[in-house]
């Protein structure tokens, strides 16, 4: 009996392995499950310095509701559904600007941020971690996917009814007060912003003073004719309620630069190219980009793909904004957003093999994938895509 007993105890004690593979599996399930590449801090707000160079994970919901109707650049897209996670790699330029954010004085003029650096360097990514912090800090969203596409993919181009001169794009301007609802509906229904003067826009159509901000976004929507003359209004109002402090803004731009440019193919009823100063949804951006109101953050990019040259001699802000640009934006705070460090490099590796997707490489061949691609992001991304 006391046998079998010691016996009993014995088994109790330590787990019996009958095989190498399962020791080799049960000294190996530990380290498995600790990746040091991966962060659980998954709200901006809480991001510092000791979360860099580690990947947290966009909550789906967060995802749809930033993202439904553009802002994940194509090839971003197509990942983010292979890996079923939309993860995002914790860098120092964006957790500059949110530090920046967290600890200006709103009651001053809107601080302007402009992040630059080389094409796929990350600077979209960097803005999609932005706007995650301001979604979570309850402030209103005004943010552009990419400004290139108004003036270079216009759906449909008419003159303008209110200002003589210049052409309206009402379907795009009715599919960005698309994004722009979908985005902030549940805080401006929180704040219950009313607008402070009538709107008319013809003899039996109009939105009255003390109604809803929604309403003025569903008219829009709505009636796509008018739907540029609203963004004007929309942009009036924000900047009113903003200073009044009934809410923040934060304004987010990708390809500020292309408000500047002269490469559009938006023709007018004399058949020759506009500018984007001639297009009436410009307006409203530039107004919302300047420094005369607080309570309010503005954060852009200039990118060389934003306006066309055969030859881009820099990347900086001041090159690719030209002289009108930069005086528009001055003072600003330039962030250059940089290819990967070696750190970096090797974290997003490390990501790619928990996902399975680079498998059994050597570090002869990682050293080569980082030579190839010069550990830029996107061509990084591209060199291990799928054939």
């Amino acid at each position: 009996m006391a046998l079998t007993f010691r016996c009993l105890l014995r088994g109790l004690s330590r787990p019996v392995i009958r095989n190498n593979s399962t020791i080799a599996e049960a000294i190996q399930a530990p380290d498995e499950q600790f990746q040091t590449f991966r962060t659980i801090e998954n709200n901006p707000i809480n991001h510092t310095n000791d979360h860099i160079n580690r990947f947290y994970t966009m909550p789906s919901a967060v995802t749809e509701r930033l993202f439904r109707y553009g802002g994940l650049p194509k090839r971003y897209d197509a990942q983010v559904k292979t890996f079923l996670e939309n993860a995002i790699l914790v860098r120092e330029p964006a957790i500059e600007i949110i530090s920046y954010l967290r600890l200006a004085d709103y009651t001053k003029p809107a601080n302007r941020y402009v992040l630059y650096g080389e094409l796929g360097g990350g600077k979209s990514i960097t803005l999609m971690h932005i706007l995650h912090y301001g979604l979570e800090s309850k402030r209103i969203i005004v943010h552009i996917p990419w400004v290139r596409d108004w003036f270079r993919r216009a759906k449909e181009v008419t003159p303008s009814q209110s200002k003589e001169g210049f052409y309206d794009i009402p379907v795009d301007a009715a599919a960005w007060l698309i994004h722009f609802k979908h985005q902030n509906a549940p805080l401006l229904s929180e704040l219950d912003l009313k607008l402070s003067k009538d709107y008319i826009w013809n003899s039996r159509e109009q939105n009255s003073a003390g109604s809803s901000l929604l309403k003025l976004l569903d008219f829009g929507m709505a009636r796509p004719k008018y739907a540029c003359d609203i963004i004007d209004a929309l942009a009036n109002e924000l900047k009113m309620a903003s200073i009044a402090g009934k809410c923040s803004t934060l304004v987010v731009i990708d390809g500020f630069n292309s408000f500047f440019g002269n490469d559009t193919k938006i023709k007018g009823t004399d058949f020759k190219y506009l500018t984007p100063r001639q297009v009436t949804v410009t307006q409203p951006f530039m107004n919302l980009t300047k420094y005369d109101w607080c309570n309010a953050a503005i954060v852009v990019t200039v990118d060389e793909f934003a306006v066309y040259s055969e030859n881009h001699q820099s990347v900086l802000p001041r090159y690719l904004l030209g002289k009108e640009g930069f005086e528009h934006l001055d003072p600003f705070l330039p962030v250059e957003v940089p290819r990967y460090s070696q750190d970096e490099f090797e974290t997003v590796m490390e990501y790619y093999k928990e996902r399975k997707w680079v498998r059994n490489i050597s570090k002869e061949g990682q050293r080569e994938l980082e030579l190839l691609s010069n550990r830029n992001p996107y061509k990084l991304m591209r060199y291990t895509a799928s054939l």
